[in-house]
C-alpha cells in the first residue's frame, strides 16, 4: 500500500514555517496575495530538461494588474520564447511590464497588439470579464492564445462562441489553470491514467480566498462576484485528473457578512460569499466543489479523489492499484524558468503552452477542459439562486 506523503509533508512544513514567520512581528511584513506565497519544484535532480526545438516563439503579453500576472508565468525567461511586445491600458503598468519582461515594444491595448504581424501567440492576463472576448480577438487575428482563468464570465453563450472560434481557427488555446499543475493534481492525473483509481466515485475541490475587504480590480470586477463564477481552482481536481466533466449540479450559497459582498454594494447583485456545489460526473460519480471568500484560516486550493481501486489526499495514495512504476514527479523545467506561485505551477503552465505550439499538439488545459471547468460554476450559481434546484450542465468537447 504505497504511501508517498512524507516528501510532501516536509515541504508543507517548511512552507508553513515560512508563512508563520511572515505573519509574525505583529504583521510587520505584508502578506502576499493567496496562492503567490508558495514556490518549489519536485522534479528530482537526476531529471534534466531537454528542449524539443531551438525555435523561439514571438509572444505578446497583455495585462499587469494587481496580481501582475503578465510577468508571473515566466514567458520572459523561457528559452523558446521572445517577448515581442507587451500591453496594459495603464501606461505606468505597461512600462513596468515591459521592463520586467525585458521588452522594448509596447502597445496601448490588446486590440492594437494583436495587429502586430510578427507576434505568433498572446498571453491574456486581463480582467476576467474580458477573457473570452480577448481570446476570440487573438484567435481571429491568427495567433495562438493562452489566458488566465476563468474561460468565460457568467455567460453560457460566450462559451459556445469561444469553442466555435477555437475549432474554426485550428490554433492552440490554453487556460492557465494553476491547480492542474499542483504537485498532487499532477500525480493524481498520472495515477488515474495508469488506472490506479479505477472509476472515480467521489472527488472534492475547495478554493478558499478570504476577502474581508475587496481586492483591487479593473472596473471593480472582483467586487462581490459570485464565488463559483471563479470555480476552476476547485473543479480542476476532477477535470484535470480524469479529463471528464460535470453533467448536473445542485448548489447552495451562504450569504456573507462582509459589506462589499452585500447585493446592494456590488454590480452583480450577489449576496453569496460561499457557494458549495454537488455535481454528477461523466463517470457517474459525485463531486463536491466549493469557492469561499468568507472562511479565514487555511487558504488556497485543496483537492481529493476517491475511486474504486484507490484514493488520494494530498500526496498520500492508498489503494489496490499498482502505481509502483508510475512517475509522479512533475517534469523538469528549463533551468531559467522558476516554478513560481500557486503551488509551483506557473512555470509548468508556460512551458506546456510553449511546448504544445512547438510540437503542434493540443495543450493540456485545452478549450474543452477550460469550459468544462468553468461553465459548471456558472450553472452552479444559477442553482444557488434557485435554492439548490438541480440543473443540467452543458458539455464541451474537441470532437
Amino acid at each position: 500500500m504505497p504511501d508517498i506523503s512524507r516528501r510532501s509533508f516536509m515541504k508543507g512544513a517548511a512552507a508553513g514555517a515560512g508563512l508563520l514567520a511572515m505573519a509574525g512581528a505583529d504583521g510587520a511584513e505584508e502578506k502576499p496575495i493567496q496562492g503567490f506565497e508558495d514556490k518549489g519544484s519536485d522534479a528530482p535532480p537526476s531529471k534534466q530538461w531537454t528542449p524539443v526545438s531551438d525555435r523561439k516563439i514571438r509572444v505578446g503579453i497583455v495585462g499587469y494588474g494587481v496580481c501582475k500576472f503578465g510577468a508571473a508565468f515566466g514567458f520572459q525567461d523561457h528559452p523558446n520564447v521572445e517577448v515581442a511586445a507587451v500591453s496594459d491600458l495603464f501606461p505606468d503598468r505597461c512600462a513596468e511590464l515591459a521592463k520586467v519582461c525585458r521588452c522594448e515594444k509596447t502597445y496601448p491595448s490588446l486590440e492594437e497588439l494583436v495587429k502586430d504581424p510578427n507576434i505568433e501567440a498572446v498571453f491574456c492576463a486581463t480582467d476576467a470579464p474580458s477573457h473570452c472576448r480577448h481570446c476570440i480577438d487573438v484567435l481571429n487575428h491568427g495567433k495562438h492564445v493562452a489566458t488566465a482563468v476563468p474561460a468565460v464570465w457568467g455567460n453560457l453563450e460566450d462559451a459556445d462562441k469561444l469553442l466555435e472560434t477555437v475549432k474554426k481557427s485550428g490554433l492552440n488555446y490554453m487556460m492557465f489553470e494553476t491547480s492542474a499543475f499542483h504537485e498532487d493534481c499532477y500525480a493524481m492525473r498520472q495515477i488515474y491514467n495508469a488506472d490506479g483509481f479505477g472509476t472515480l466515485v467521489y472527488s472534492e475541490g475547495e478554493y478558499y480566498h478570504h476577502l474581508p475587504e475587496p481586492l483591487d480590480s479593473y472596473k471593480r470586477w472582483r467586487d462581490g462576484c459570485p464565488p463559483l463564477w471563479y470555480p476552476t481552482h476547485s473543479t480542476a481536481y476532477y477535470v484535470a485528473v480524469s479529463g471528464g466533466s460535470f453533467t448536473e449540479v445542485s448548489c447552495l450559497g451562504m450569504k456573507s457578512e462582509y459589506k462589499h459582498l452585500q447585493p446592494e454594494n456590488n454590480q452583480y447583485g450577489n449576496a453569496f460569499g460561499t457557494e458549495i456545489a454537488l455535481m454528477r460526473t461523466t463517470e457517474g460519480g459525485i463531486s463536491r466543489m466549493l469557492m469561499s471568500k468568507d472562511i479565514s484560516g487555511h487558504g488556497g486550493e485543496i483537492g481529493r479523489v476517491r475511486g474504486r481501486k484507490g484514493s488520494m489526499i494530498g500526496m498520500n495514495y492508498q489503494g489496490r492499484g499498482d502505481i509502483s512504476k508510475v512517475d509522479l514527479a512533475r517534469p523538469p523545467l528549463p533551468p531559467s524558468v522558476d516554478p513560481g506561485g500557486h503551488g509551483g505551477s506557473h512555470g509548468y503552465l508556460c512551458d506546456e503552452f510553449v511546448t504544445s505550439i512547438l510540437q503542434n499538439r493540443t495543450p493540456l488545459v485545452n478549450v474543452a477542459w477550460a469550459l468544462n471547468m468553468t461553465v459548471c460554476g456558472v450553472v452552479a450559481h444559477q442553482s444557488a439562486l434557485k435554492d439548490g434546484e438541480k440543473l443540467k450542465i452543458p458539455q464541451f468537447s474537441l470532437d
